[in-house]
Protein backbone atom coordinates (compact mmCIF):
# COMPACT_ATOMS: atom_id res chain seq x y z
CA UNK A 1 0.00 0.00 0.00
CA UNK A 2 1.49 3.39 -0.92
CA UNK A 3 0.07 6.09 0.81
CA UNK A 4 2.71 9.04 0.48
CA UNK A 5 5.21 9.42 -2.43
CA UNK A 6 8.29 7.72 -0.08
CA UNK A 7 6.31 5.60 2.13
CA UNK A 8 5.00 1.92 0.98
CA UNK A 9 3.27 -0.62 3.74
CA UNK A 10 4.19 -3.88 2.67
CA UNK A 11 1.66 -6.21 4.96
CA UNK A 12 1.48 -9.81 5.20
CA UNK A 13 -2.37 -11.68 5.68
CA UNK A 14 -2.08 -15.20 7.11
CA UNK A 15 -5.19 -16.83 6.89
CA UNK A 16 -6.13 -20.69 8.47
CA UNK A 17 -7.96 -23.62 7.01
CA UNK A 18 -11.28 -22.15 9.48
CA UNK A 19 -10.79 -18.71 8.21
CA UNK A 20 -9.14 -17.14 10.57
CA UNK A 21 -6.81 -13.89 10.37
CA UNK A 22 -3.18 -12.97 11.19
CA UNK A 23 -1.50 -9.79 10.64
CA UNK A 24 2.25 -8.74 9.92
CA UNK A 25 3.87 -5.92 8.47
CA UNK A 26 7.47 -6.19 6.72
CA UNK A 27 7.65 -2.41 5.46
CA UNK A 28 11.44 -1.84 3.93
CA UNK A 29 11.58 1.15 2.19
CA UNK A 30 12.57 1.02 -1.53
CA UNK A 31 12.35 -2.66 -1.51
CA UNK A 32 8.26 -3.51 -1.49
CA UNK A 33 8.23 -5.42 -4.49
CA UNK A 34 11.09 -7.77 -3.19
CA UNK A 35 9.75 -8.10 0.19
CA UNK A 36 6.05 -9.34 -1.16
CA UNK A 37 7.56 -11.84 -3.74
CA UNK A 38 9.43 -13.21 -0.06
CA UNK A 39 6.71 -13.23 1.54
CA UNK A 40 4.90 -15.38 -0.69
CA UNK A 41 7.09 -17.48 -1.16
CA UNK A 42 6.29 -18.95 2.13
CA UNK A 43 5.13 -22.54 1.34
CA UNK A 44 1.77 -24.12 3.60
CA UNK A 45 2.28 -25.57 6.28
CA UNK A 46 4.12 -22.29 7.50
CA UNK A 47 7.42 -23.23 9.57
CA UNK A 48 9.99 -21.54 11.16
CA UNK A 49 13.53 -21.75 12.20
CA UNK A 50 16.50 -19.62 12.75
CA UNK A 51 16.03 -16.20 10.92
CA UNK A 52 17.49 -15.42 7.25
CA UNK A 53 20.35 -13.60 7.48
CA UNK A 54 19.14 -11.47 4.41
CA UNK A 55 17.49 -8.26 5.30
CA UNK A 56 14.53 -9.21 2.87
CA UNK A 57 14.01 -12.49 3.37
CA UNK A 58 14.47 -11.07 6.88
CA UNK A 59 11.41 -9.11 6.33
CA UNK A 60 9.28 -11.36 4.98
CA UNK A 61 10.18 -13.65 7.53
CA UNK A 62 9.65 -11.70 10.57
CA UNK A 63 6.17 -10.36 9.23
CA UNK A 64 4.55 -14.09 8.92
CA UNK A 65 6.23 -14.88 12.49
CA UNK A 66 4.31 -11.45 13.83
CA UNK A 67 0.83 -12.93 11.73
CA UNK A 68 1.39 -16.57 13.22
CA UNK A 69 1.11 -14.41 16.79
CA UNK A 70 -1.92 -12.87 16.07
CA UNK A 71 -3.68 -15.59 14.89
CA UNK A 72 -2.60 -17.59 17.79
CA UNK A 73 -4.16 -14.55 19.88
CA UNK A 74 -6.88 -13.61 18.14
CA UNK A 75 -8.07 -17.67 18.03
CA UNK A 76 -7.16 -17.75 22.08
CA UNK A 77 -9.10 -15.03 22.78
CA UNK A 78 -6.05 -13.64 24.87
CA UNK A 79 -3.51 -10.43 24.29
CA UNK A 80 -0.34 -10.76 22.20
CA UNK A 81 1.45 -9.93 25.11
CA UNK A 82 0.05 -12.13 27.12
CA UNK A 83 0.99 -14.90 25.27
CA UNK A 84 4.30 -13.38 24.87
CA UNK A 85 4.37 -13.72 28.59
CA UNK A 86 2.53 -10.73 30.17
CA UNK A 87 2.57 -7.19 29.98
CA UNK A 88 4.76 -5.12 32.77
CA UNK A 89 2.76 -2.52 31.58
CA UNK A 90 -0.90 -1.46 30.65
CA UNK A 91 0.52 1.36 28.63
CA UNK A 92 3.80 2.09 26.35
CA UNK A 93 5.31 5.65 26.50
CA UNK A 94 6.15 7.10 23.13
CA UNK A 95 8.80 9.47 21.09
CA UNK A 96 7.71 11.13 18.27
CA UNK A 97 9.74 10.34 15.04
CA UNK A 98 8.16 13.90 13.42
CA UNK A 99 10.76 13.13 10.12
CA UNK A 100 8.75 11.47 7.47
CA UNK A 101 6.21 13.77 8.40
CA UNK A 102 7.88 17.26 8.46
CA UNK A 103 7.53 17.50 4.42
CA UNK A 104 8.70 21.22 4.64
CA UNK A 105 11.77 20.96 5.31
CA UNK A 106 12.21 24.74 6.15
CA UNK A 107 13.62 25.79 9.87
CA UNK A 108 9.79 27.32 10.31
CA UNK A 109 8.65 24.01 8.95
CA UNK A 110 10.73 21.52 12.00
CA UNK A 111 10.04 24.49 14.41
CA UNK A 112 6.32 23.67 13.76
CA UNK A 113 5.98 20.00 13.98
CA UNK A 114 8.02 20.31 16.52
CA UNK A 115 6.19 22.31 18.94
CA UNK A 116 3.02 20.29 17.96
CA UNK A 117 4.67 17.06 18.74
CA UNK A 118 5.68 18.49 22.26
CA UNK A 119 2.16 20.11 22.77
CA UNK A 120 0.87 16.51 22.75
CA UNK A 121 2.74 15.51 25.49
CA UNK A 122 5.42 13.71 23.78
CA UNK A 123 8.51 13.10 25.88
CA UNK A 124 10.46 12.95 23.21
CA UNK A 125 11.01 13.96 19.69
CA UNK A 126 13.57 12.77 17.22
CA UNK A 127 14.59 14.04 13.61
CA UNK A 128 16.52 13.54 10.97
CA UNK A 129 17.85 16.57 10.06
CA UNK A 130 21.27 16.05 8.22
CA UNK A 131 19.76 16.50 4.25
CA UNK A 132 23.10 18.63 4.67
CA UNK A 133 25.38 19.28 7.22
CA UNK A 134 24.94 22.97 8.22
CA UNK A 135 21.48 22.93 7.32
CA UNK A 136 20.74 20.00 9.89
CA UNK A 137 22.56 22.08 12.88
CA UNK A 138 20.46 25.01 11.77
CA UNK A 139 17.44 22.46 12.01
CA UNK A 140 18.72 20.88 15.52
CA UNK A 141 18.79 24.23 16.86
CA UNK A 142 15.33 25.70 15.69
CA UNK A 143 13.94 22.14 16.85
CA UNK A 144 15.30 22.92 20.59
CA UNK A 145 14.07 26.55 20.83
CA UNK A 146 10.81 25.04 19.28
CA UNK A 147 10.62 22.30 22.23
CA UNK A 148 11.74 24.86 24.55
CA UNK A 149 12.89 22.11 26.91
CA UNK A 150 9.04 20.27 27.13
CA UNK A 151 10.68 17.33 25.41
CA UNK A 152 14.48 15.49 25.04
CA UNK A 153 15.58 15.99 21.11
CA UNK A 154 16.85 12.69 19.67
CA UNK A 155 18.75 13.05 16.27
CA UNK A 156 18.97 10.27 13.69
CA UNK A 157 22.09 10.45 11.42
CA UNK A 158 20.90 7.58 8.92
CA UNK A 159 24.81 6.42 8.82
CA UNK A 160 25.41 9.18 6.87
CA UNK A 161 29.45 10.10 8.29
CA UNK A 162 32.97 9.29 8.56
CA UNK A 163 34.28 9.39 12.05
CA UNK A 164 35.63 13.01 11.80
CA UNK A 165 32.23 14.49 10.70
CA UNK A 166 30.93 12.10 13.40
CA UNK A 167 32.97 13.60 16.17
CA UNK A 168 32.06 17.43 15.01
CA UNK A 169 28.36 16.62 14.69
CA UNK A 170 28.01 15.09 17.98
CA UNK A 171 29.85 18.00 19.55
CA UNK A 172 27.69 20.12 17.80
CA UNK A 173 24.45 18.20 19.15
CA UNK A 174 25.77 17.91 22.76
CA UNK A 175 26.19 22.22 22.60
CA UNK A 176 22.52 22.12 21.50
CA UNK A 177 20.63 19.84 23.81
CA UNK A 178 20.75 16.77 22.13
CA UNK A 179 19.94 13.18 24.51
CA UNK A 180 19.96 10.58 21.79
CA UNK A 181 22.60 10.77 19.03
CA UNK A 182 21.29 7.49 16.43
CA UNK A 183 23.36 5.80 13.09
CA UNK A 184 26.43 8.39 12.79
CA UNK A 185 28.40 5.50 10.99
CA UNK A 186 27.61 2.68 8.84
CA UNK A 187 27.60 -0.34 11.40
CA UNK A 188 30.00 -2.64 9.53
CA UNK A 189 32.68 -4.44 11.78
CA UNK A 190 35.59 -2.02 10.63
CA UNK A 191 33.31 0.74 12.08
CA UNK A 192 32.71 -0.68 15.15
CA UNK A 193 36.27 0.73 17.01
CA UNK A 194 35.32 4.32 15.85
CA UNK A 195 31.50 3.37 17.00
CA UNK A 196 32.78 2.49 19.95
CA UNK A 197 35.13 5.36 20.44
CA UNK A 198 31.51 7.60 19.73
CA UNK A 199 29.82 6.39 22.51
CA UNK A 200 32.49 7.14 25.08
CA UNK A 201 32.37 11.17 23.43
CA UNK A 202 28.87 10.85 23.79
CA UNK A 203 28.92 9.43 27.29
CA UNK A 204 31.15 12.11 28.58
CA UNK A 205 29.01 14.74 26.73
CA UNK A 206 25.70 13.48 28.81
CA UNK A 207 24.17 11.65 25.48
CA UNK A 208 23.45 8.35 24.69
CA UNK A 209 24.21 6.39 21.25
CA UNK A 210 21.60 4.67 19.62
CA UNK A 211 22.00 2.33 16.50
CA UNK A 212 21.28 -1.67 15.28
CA UNK A 213 17.74 -1.10 13.93
CA UNK A 214 18.53 -3.46 11.16
CA UNK A 215 20.66 -6.31 12.69
CA UNK A 216 19.01 -9.61 12.64
CA UNK A 217 18.61 -11.93 15.18
CA UNK A 218 20.24 -12.13 18.31
CA UNK A 219 23.03 -13.53 16.51
CA UNK A 220 23.68 -10.36 14.83
CA UNK A 221 23.30 -8.35 18.20
CA UNK A 222 25.20 -10.49 19.97
CA UNK A 223 28.56 -8.61 18.66
CA UNK A 224 27.55 -5.11 18.79
CA UNK A 225 26.51 -5.68 22.29
CA UNK A 226 29.61 -7.66 23.25
CA UNK A 227 32.13 -4.94 22.10
CA UNK A 228 30.00 -1.73 23.31
CA UNK A 229 29.09 -0.07 21.08
CA UNK A 230 26.12 1.43 22.00
CA UNK A 231 23.63 2.93 25.12
CA UNK A 232 20.23 1.61 23.36
CA UNK A 233 20.12 -0.92 20.50
CA UNK A 234 17.39 -1.04 17.95
CA UNK A 235 15.38 -4.07 17.12
CA UNK A 236 12.83 -3.91 14.54
CA UNK A 237 10.14 -6.37 14.76
CA UNK A 238 10.15 -6.23 10.78
CA UNK A 239 13.46 -7.08 10.63
CA UNK A 240 14.98 -8.90 13.58
CA UNK A 241 12.88 -11.95 13.20
CA UNK A 242 9.96 -10.99 14.78
CA UNK A 243 8.28 -10.67 18.52
CA UNK A 244 9.84 -13.18 20.25
CA UNK A 245 13.13 -12.42 18.76
CA UNK A 246 13.03 -9.38 19.54
CA UNK A 247 12.00 -10.22 23.16
CA UNK A 248 14.96 -11.85 23.03
CA UNK A 249 17.08 -9.57 21.84
CA UNK A 250 16.19 -7.46 24.40
CA UNK A 251 16.69 -9.85 27.58
CA UNK A 252 20.88 -10.14 25.75
CA UNK A 253 20.73 -6.43 25.35
CA UNK A 254 19.93 -6.27 29.40
CA UNK A 255 22.96 -8.53 30.23
CA UNK A 256 25.22 -6.41 28.43
CA UNK A 257 23.78 -3.35 30.69
CA UNK A 258 22.66 -2.08 27.40
CA UNK A 259 19.07 -0.45 26.90
CA UNK A 260 16.40 -1.84 24.46
CA UNK A 261 13.93 0.75 22.00
CA UNK A 262 12.49 -0.90 19.50
CA UNK A 263 12.53 1.08 15.91
CA UNK A 264 9.03 1.52 14.53
CA UNK A 265 8.77 4.11 11.76
CA UNK A 266 6.40 1.99 10.51
CA UNK A 267 2.72 1.21 9.59
CA UNK A 268 -0.14 0.28 11.63
CA UNK A 269 0.53 -3.54 12.22
CA UNK A 270 3.90 -3.06 12.84
CA UNK A 271 3.31 -0.47 15.55
CA UNK A 272 0.64 -2.56 17.05
CA UNK A 273 2.82 -5.39 17.45
CA UNK A 274 5.77 -3.34 18.80
CA UNK A 275 3.21 -1.69 21.34
CA UNK A 276 2.87 -5.20 22.78
CA UNK A 277 6.41 -6.41 22.60
CA UNK A 278 7.52 -3.17 24.60
CA UNK A 279 4.84 -4.02 27.27
CA UNK A 280 6.41 -7.06 28.07
CA UNK A 281 10.09 -5.91 27.96
CA UNK A 282 11.88 -5.42 30.71
CA UNK A 283 13.03 -1.73 29.86
CA UNK A 284 10.21 0.92 30.06
CA UNK A 285 12.51 2.89 27.74
CA UNK A 286 9.66 5.03 25.06
CA UNK A 287 8.86 3.24 21.91
CA UNK A 288 9.06 5.22 18.31
CA UNK A 289 6.36 6.25 17.04
CA UNK A 290 5.54 7.75 13.25
CA UNK A 291 3.93 10.94 13.97
CA UNK A 292 1.57 12.16 11.77
CA UNK A 293 3.48 10.98 8.44
CA UNK A 294 -0.31 10.51 6.80
CA UNK A 295 -3.91 10.19 8.20
CA UNK A 296 -4.62 6.48 6.96
CA UNK A 297 -2.39 4.94 9.97
CA UNK A 298 -5.42 5.35 11.67
CA UNK A 299 -7.93 4.99 9.26
CA UNK A 300 -6.86 1.24 7.30
CA UNK A 301 -6.53 0.06 10.78
CA UNK A 302 -9.82 0.66 12.80
CA UNK A 303 -9.48 -0.45 16.34
CA UNK A 304 -5.96 1.19 16.84
CA UNK A 305 -6.20 3.95 19.30
CA UNK A 306 -3.91 6.90 18.78
CA UNK A 307 -1.52 8.20 21.81
CA UNK A 308 -2.60 10.00 24.60
CA UNK A 309 -0.65 12.50 26.42
CA UNK A 310 2.44 11.00 25.01
CA UNK A 311 1.81 7.27 25.54
CA UNK A 312 -0.49 4.48 24.26
CA UNK A 313 -2.53 1.68 25.23
CA UNK A 314 -2.31 -1.87 24.07
CA UNK A 315 -4.47 -2.26 20.87
CA UNK A 316 -6.95 -5.43 20.21
CA UNK A 317 -6.41 -7.39 17.43
CA UNK A 318 -6.30 -5.37 14.19
CA UNK A 319 -7.10 -6.07 10.42
CA UNK A 320 -6.50 -3.74 7.29
CA UNK A 321 -10.08 -2.50 5.86
CA UNK A 322 -10.53 -4.37 2.79
CA UNK A 323 -11.11 -1.15 0.83
CA UNK A 324 -7.80 0.27 1.65
CA UNK A 325 -5.54 -2.39 0.17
Amino acid sequence: MRVTARTVWTFARLVAHDGSEGWGEASLEGRAAEVEAAIRAFTLPVTLGAVPADLVKAAAYSAVEQALWDLSARNAGRPIAELLGGARRERVPLYANINRGTTDRSLAGFAARAAEAAALGFGAIKIAPFDNLQEGYARIGTVADAIGGRAELQVDCHWRFDEARAHEALGECARLGVTWFECPLPETPEHFAAIKRLRGKANAAGMRLAGAEQFIGTAGFRPVLEQGLYDVVMPDVKYAGGLAECLRIAELAARHGVACSLHNPSGPVCHAHSLHVSAVMESNERLEYQHGETPRFYEIAPGLAAPVGGSAALSGPISIRENAR
